[in-house]
């Protein structure tokens, strides 16, 4: 079998296609949870912090240049090296904020799941005919 059909087999195959779909379908998903996260949590853990701000804590590991602000972004234009600790601080809380969202979901469509009544299984065709066949030898 050539290098290409393959491919098209392993491609086609069903748990490939669904994982592209899954992809896909999180990465719109993700879109929606970083809003959630960046448009509707995020400022009120600011509100209640007093509007605290990690990401411009950083430790210069050499002279910031005079007259440079002295926020992450224009230090490292400077061309500064920085120990970025309150960035790393602000992804580590977006991360856990994301993961308990996306926990929360989770839990919620798996409720939803868990309350739809499954159908009873259709009888079998044999069956029904040998119950009509012993009903029959009944009269």
């Amino acid at each position: 079998m050539s290098m290409l059909q393959e491919f098209k087999s392993f491609a086609m195959k069903g748990n490939v296609m669904d994982l592209a779909v899954g992809v896909i379908i999180g990465a719109a998903f993700g879109k929606i949870v970083d809003s959630v996260v960046n448009d509707l949590i995020m400022p009120l853990v600011g509100r209640v912090t007093g509007g605290l701000d990690f990401s411009n804590y950083f430790v210069a590991l050499k002279d910031i240049p005079a007259g440079t602000p002295l926020t992450l972004d224009a230090v490292k234009k400077a061309g500064v090296p920085v120990f970025a600790y309150g960035n790393f601080i602000t992804i580590v809380l977006y991360f856990i904020i994301l993961a308990w969202i996306i926990f929360i979901m989770v839990k919620w469509i798996n409720k939803l799941k868990a309350e739809a009544p499954e159908a009873p299984a259709a009888e079998p065709e044999d069956v029904k005919l040998l119950r009509e066949i012993r009903d029959a030898l009944k009269k």
